[in-house]
C-alpha cells in the first residue's frame, strides 16, 4: 500500500468510527477517491499574521498529504485568482474564494441527500471535484451534473475528475441558474450558500425530488436545510442539525460598500443581552430578522450596517450595566433583531433544526416551531 492509500484508509476508519460514515455504499466511495487528486495545494492559516496571511502547501511538500487526509476544510484559492502551485512566496494574503471541503461534511450531506443508484442529482458548485468524484463513484458518472461558475476552478475539476477515472457531466456556469439545458433532476445538493432558495431549482428538481443546501447571509451565519420538492416552485423542510458553513455564492454576496463610519443616533436601553449574536443559533435569528445587514464587532459591541438603506445600530457596555443601542436610519435593525431573538428566547433558545423553511408563489418564509410559529421572510 501506497502511503496515500494507508491514510486515506485511516481517514475512512475515523469517520466510520464517529458515527459519520454509515452506509457502506459512501464508504467504499471514500474508500476508492484519492482526495490529493483534487487538491494540488492549499494555504494554511499563518498564526499572527496582518492581514490574515497563508503559507503554500504544494504536492510533494512536507506535510503535503498528512494534511490531505486530516478532516479539514482545506483553502484552494484566494481572492478569485491566486491558487498555491502559482505562488512562490513564503507568505501571500488574500480572501478565500474556494476550498476543499472536509470529507466528514461532503460525506455526510451525501447520505443525508438520500440519493440512490437511479437517482439524477445536480451539483451547484464542482469546486475541487472530490465531492462530485465521490458522487460519480456511488451512483455512476451518468447521475452526475455538476455546475462550477468559476472557469480557472472548473478547469482543475475536470483534469482530476478525468485523472480519477471519472467522467459525469461538466458545465462551467452560474449554478443558481441550474443546468442550463433545462435538465429535470431527482435531488439537488448545493456546496456553496445562498441567500434564498433560486427559483431555477424548484423547477428543475422534481416534485417528490430533494434540495439540500445551506442559507447564509450577510451577518455571516449558516444553517444546512433539507428540502422536499412538493410541487413547481414549491418546497418545505427543514433545518439540521450540527454547524455546517460554506462559501456564499458570489452572485449571493455582499456588494463592495465604502469604509464604515458609526454616526450618532437614537439611543434606548437594549432589551437583550448583545452576545447572544455571537452564539451559533443567535447569529442566525439575527440574520433572519435583518437579511440585508452586515454584523460586526462581538460581545456588548455589536455593530450591524444595513448595505441597501445605510441604516446602522451599534450597542456599547453601559457602565451602570446593561447595553445601551444607538440606532439611525429608516430601518431600526437593533429592534428587528431584538424582537426576533427575544421569540427564540421564549421558545427556549433551541438549536437550528427548530426551525422550518416553506416556499411557495408567495415568497420563502423560515418558521420556527411550526409552520404557524414565528417567522421571517427570506431576501428574495
Amino acid at each position: 500500500m501506497t502511503t496515500s492509500d494507508i491514510l486515506r484508509a485511516a481517514l475512512v476508519d475515523q469517520l466510520t468510527g464517529n458515527g459519520t460514515l454509515t452506509d457502506p455504499a459512501w464508504i467504499d466511495a471514500a474508500t476508492a477517491v484519492p482526495r490529493e487528486l483534487f487538491v494540488c495545494g492549499y494555504f494554511v492559516p499563518i498564526d499572527g499574521s496582518a492581514p490574515t496571511g497563508y503559507r503554500a502547501v504544494r504536492h510533494g511538500d512536507p506535510g503535503y498529504l498528512e494534511g490531505v487526509y486530516t478532516d479539514q476544510t482545506l483553502v484552494t484559492q484566494l481572492d478569485g485568482r491566486t491558487c498555491p502551485e502559482e505562488t512562490g512566496e513564503q507568505s501571500v494574503s488574500g480572501a478565500p474564494s474556494s476550498s476543499s471541503t472536509l470529507p466528514s461534511l461532503v460525506l455526510a450531506m451525501w447520505q443525508r441527500l438520500g440519493a440512490d443508484v437511479g437517482h439524477r442529482v445536480l451539483e451547484v458548485g464542482t469546486g475541487t471535484g472530490y465531492s462530485t468524484a465521490l458522487g460519480a463513484h456511488r451512483l455512476g458518472d451518468g447521475a452526475i451534473t455538476s455546475i462550477e461558475c468559476d472557469p480557472r476552478v472548473a478547469e482543475r475539476a475536470a483534469a482530476a475528475v478525468e485523472a480519477a477515472g471519472y467522467a459525469p457531466r461538466l458545465v462551467t456556469g452560474d449554478g443558481l441558474g441550474g443546468d442550463p439545458d433545462g435538465g429535470s433532476f431527482d435531488r439537488l445538493i448545493a456546496t456553496c450558500s445562498v441567500r434564498y432558495l433560486p427559483t431555477a431549482w424548484l423547477h428543475q428538481v422534481k416534485p417528490g425530488g430533494r434540495i439540500l443546501v445551506t442559507f447564509s447571509g450577510w451577518g455571516y451565519a449558516n444553517a444546512l436545510a433539507l428540502l422536499d420538492v412538493t410541487g413547481p416552485g414549491e418546497a418545505t423542510g427543514r433545518f439540521l442539525p450540527g454547524h455546517t458553513s460554506f462559501m456564499i455564492a458570489r452572485p449571493h454576496d455582499r456588494p463592495p460598500r465604502p469604509a464604515l463610519a458609526l454616526l450618532p443616533g437614537e439611543e434606548r436601553a437594549s432589551r437583550i443581552d448583545p452576545a447572544k449574536l455571537d452564539t451559533w443559533t443567535g447569529s442566525w435569528v439575527a440574520q433572519l430578522a435583518a437579511p440585508s445587514a452586515e454584523r460586526m464587532g462581538a460581545g456588548g459591541r455589536q455593530i450591524l450596517s444595513d448595505v441597501a438603506t445605510g441604516s446602522q445600530a451599534r450597542t456599547v457596555p453601559d457602565p451602570a450595566g446593561g447595553w445601551t443601542v444607538v440606532q439611525r436610519g429608516p430601518l431600526h435593525l437593533w429592534d428587528q433583531v431584538e424582537t426576533a431573538i427575544e421569540a427564540w428566547q421564549s421558545a427556549g433558545e433551541p438549536p437550528q433544526d427548530a426551525f422550518g423553511l416553506t416556499v411557495s408563489a408567495a415568497g420563502q418564509r423560515v418558521w420556527l416551531g411550526s409552520h404557524d410559529g414565528p417567522g421571517w421572510n427570506l431576501p428574495i
